[in-house]
């Protein structure tokens, strides 16, 4: 047994709200229904690019509800386990003074593994002990190589975390990949909903051209993906709160959950 677990970062900035972090974990039994139907959506509609967030238009926006739709219909089956990671500004910020120069040059790294940690319930995901490994698709990294391979050092090096150790869950350092979003489809799924949070708890749909009453075109067009989004979540989790940590009745619910958020505070894991 697989797990492909696909991860994205979101917009690092925001007024209210920063450092997203998203990502989505199908196990291998599944990835061919998964990616075939997400596929076969984008073929039919003659979705021939990369779709992603900052893409979004007008004229496109009912084509990205489809296939919202289609990954959310997948999320609701447990087919994919979708996860998103973020952090409230004013809490924040206050800690980072605390942190040393190269804590905060460091912060995108950290919390990127705190989110791939954590975020999904690895800890509790496989009852049976016998092995399973992740195989890890994370979006381009924007620093450079001797960063980006620390990092992934670090994430190969989980395996060996009692937590980790007693789930059985192994990792092989090929499995650890950076991945061109434009290529899987899955990832590109995952950044459009990442943005959508971070476009909707930033309040971006508010926001008005200066010296205009109404709001541009593809503001609009965001803000009611975004509403599709939500009504989609609210079928998984009726009265669902995108700004706090979805909330869990045991620990192996961080597993089992198939959508959740994390509003991430320091020593909270």
């Amino acid at each position: 047994m697989e797990y492909l677990i696909y991860c994205d970062e979101s917009e690092k900035n925001g007024d209210l709200f920063t450092n997203f972090y998203g990502g989505a974990l199908v196990r291998s039994v599944d990835y061919h229904e998964v990616v075939d139907a997400l596929e076969q959506y984008k073929t039919d509609n003659h979705l021939t690019s990369e779709m992603k967030w900052t893409k979004v238009t007008a004229q496109y926006v009912d084509k990205y509800k489809g296939l919202m739709d289609v990954f959310f219909d997948l999320v609701q089956a447990d087919k994919i386990k979708m996860r998103v990671m973020f952090q409230q500004k004013e809490r924040s910020e206050p800690r980072l003074r605390n942190l040393t120069r190269e804590q905060r040059d460091d912060s995108y790294f950290l919390l990127y593994y705190q989110f791939f940690k954590h975020a999904f319930g690895l800890a509790y995901s496989n009852p049976s002990r016998d092995p399973v490994y992740l195989k890890i698709f994370f979006d381009q990294i924007p620093d450079t190589r001797e960063k980006a391979q620390r990092f992934k050092d670090y994430i190969y090096r989980l395996q060996f975390q009692r937590t980790f150790l007693e789930s059985n869950l192994k990792i092989r350092t090929e499995d650890i990949i950076e991945a061109t979003s434009h290529d899987h489809v899955i990832l590109q799924c995952a950044d459009i909903v990442t943005g959508a949070m971070w476009f909707r708890l930033n309040k971006l749909h508010l926001v008005k051209p200066e010296g205009s009453r109404f709001r541009a075109k593809r503001t609009k067009a965001k803000s009611d993906l975004y509403d599709h989004i939500n009504r989609r979540l609210r079928e998984i989790r009726p009265h669902f709160n995108i700004g706090v940590t979805t909330g869990t009745n045991s620990y192996a619910d961080r597993w089992e959950q198939p959508y959740r958020h994390w509003l991430f505070v320091p020593n909270e894991t």
